[in-house]
């Protein structure tokens, strides 16, 4: 292709950050033969990798273990009083983020990827201005310049972030002691996920989420569900509740909002954590200049399904360009964007078969449609449920809490909607998602056979509920 591998200032593709979405189509574009420059000042891998979905992941396992440990007894196993310090969790967490961040600078090394150190910003047809820290710039060329700038968390006027008394998910995740008392703004999957995590070492957590019902995105049942689940942990849970204020002292929050019933409430925390969703890292990218349209909501880049914006060979994928803030999602993302470019492509991104998985306990994992979007679009639609307690694998580990729900369409046994709450939810959806890959219906997911005595026995039970005819219950 036209760059110069030996001009290091020229290229084929430039990639404007180094996130799930950068990094992954600067590895693809590089193994279809094109010279790579991918401009990142922080570190590679990006909020996922570093302060995101690894080290929350870490810590959930961590979370895990210490819920585990209280039903050791179960097991014939008996200990004195058992004390837990978050402080080690979250060194171990670091620990995983920074060998997976080694990582991706050694595959940088192996497909010859240029690692530009530094803020880049568009500078005309073919151009990035890359400043250092130390604010020297220099100009790099490429035909085709990607940008995957991802997003942060969003701070809202009556809830501002100060990392101090009141965080963002980022702080959270820095957190070396559980405060005694957390509310969290925000049922997404980031504030569920951290209400495991503190709630497990400790914490006494509060819940507040403006919509009618927690995991909003996510099916009425598993909503359902998930709340009577934190509530036994012994979580305070508020939905349709409307945060009015959040005042830092010097040694606490004094909280206040509206329940439902518009009844006024004062909290007074050790720390609130804002989960409110997150905003695209759009500005000061020289988009103004380059003539780079975004969105009138939202100021996400528009592109096409291809990642193409308005202007000849500038791209952009992942958060910055909207959708599913999702790393698996810029990811492919990346890839089909590259492969566009090289002459590749297979296919854009099927952004009707993006799982959703929030890795909290009990997990919680959905693919297409939920059954109330089903029935607004007026499918003929067949629901069918597998509770947990009728699989051997999930009573012989002792973790029977949830379902898994599959939604057919009756037409042609279309598989139009899964949604798993519990045991290794997140690895299960995958059978889903490939299903619908393959356009597989319901009955071929069932005759598919299942190993026994695993998980994924729900799956194929799940399918043949919704055929009203599931074997175990």
């Amino acid at each position: 292709m036209a760059g110069n591998s030996k001009d290091k200032k020229k290229f084929d593709l430039l990639v404007v950050g180094g996130g799930p979405g950068g990094y992954v189509g600067a590895i693809r574009a590089a193994q279809l033969g094109m010279t790579v420059g991918c401009i990142e000042a922080d570190k590679l891998g990006g909020v996922c990798l570093n302060i995101g979905c690894i080290p929350t992941k870490s810590l959930l396992t961590s979370a895990l273990l210490v819920n585990e440990l209280k039903g050791a007894e179960n097991h014939g196993i008996t200990f004195g009083e058992i004390k837990v310090a978050l402080g080690p969790a979250q060194k171990r967490s670091r620990s995983v983020a920074n060998q997976l961040n080694k990582g991706v600078g050694m595959l940088f090394k192996k497909n010859k990827i240029t690692h530009i150190e530094g803020y880049g910003r568009l500078a005309g047809k073919g151009k990035v201005e890359v400043e250092n820290g130390d604010g020297e710039k220099t100009t790099y060329e490429a035909k085709h310049i990607m940008v995957a700038t991802g997003s942060r968390p969003r701070s809202l006027p009556f809830l501002e972030i100060d990392g101090d008394r009141i965080w963002s998910s980022d702080h959270a995740l820095f957190a070396e002691e559980a405060p005694e008392s957390l509310v969290i703004v925000g049922a997404g999957a980031i504030g569920m996920e951290f209400a495991d995590i503190f709630d497990a070492y400790g914490s006494e957590v509060t819940i507040i989420e403006a919509m009618d019902r927690i995991l909003p995105l996510e099916d009425a049942d598993i909503s359902a569900a998930m709340e009577k689940s934190y509530k036994r942990r012994g979580m305070t849970i508020h939905t349709g509740a409307r945060l009015e204020k959040a005042e830092p002292g010097s040694d606490s929050v004094t909280v206040t909002f509206k329940d439902a019933d518009g009844e006024e409430h004062t909290l007074e925390v050790d720390r609130v954590l804002s989960a409110v969703g997150r905003i695209p890292n759009t500005e000061d990218l020289g988009l103004d200049a380059a003539g780079v349209e975004v969105t009138e909501k939202g100021n996400f880049i528009a592109i096409d399904e291809w990642g193409r914006t308005n202007v000849e060979g500038v791209y952009a994928v992942g958060d910055c360009a909207g959708g599913a803030l999702l790393a698996h999602k810029a990811s492919h993302e990346g890839i089909a964007c590259v492969e566009k470019i090289a002459g590749e492509a297979h296919a854009p991104v099927d952004h009707d078969n993006i799982p959703n998985c929030t890795y909290c306990h009990p997990e919680v994992a959905s693919v297409g449609l939920t059954e109330e979007q089903a029935r607004e679009k007026g499918l003929d639609i067949q629901v069918g449920k597998f509770p947990w307690v009728g699989n051997g694998r999930a009573l012989a580990h002792g973790d029977t809490d949830g379902f898994v729900k599959v939604i057919r369409d009756k037409k042609y046994s279309e598989i139009v909607g899964a949604h798993i709450m519990g045991p290794h939810a997140t690895e299960l959806i995958a059978e889903f998602v490939i299903g619908r890959h393959l356009e597989s219906t319901v009955e071929e997911i069932e005759k598919a056979m299942h190993p026994h005595p695993t998980l994924s026995e729900a799956v194929a039970e799940g399918a043949l509920a919704a055929l009203g005819r599931p074997i175990h219950i």
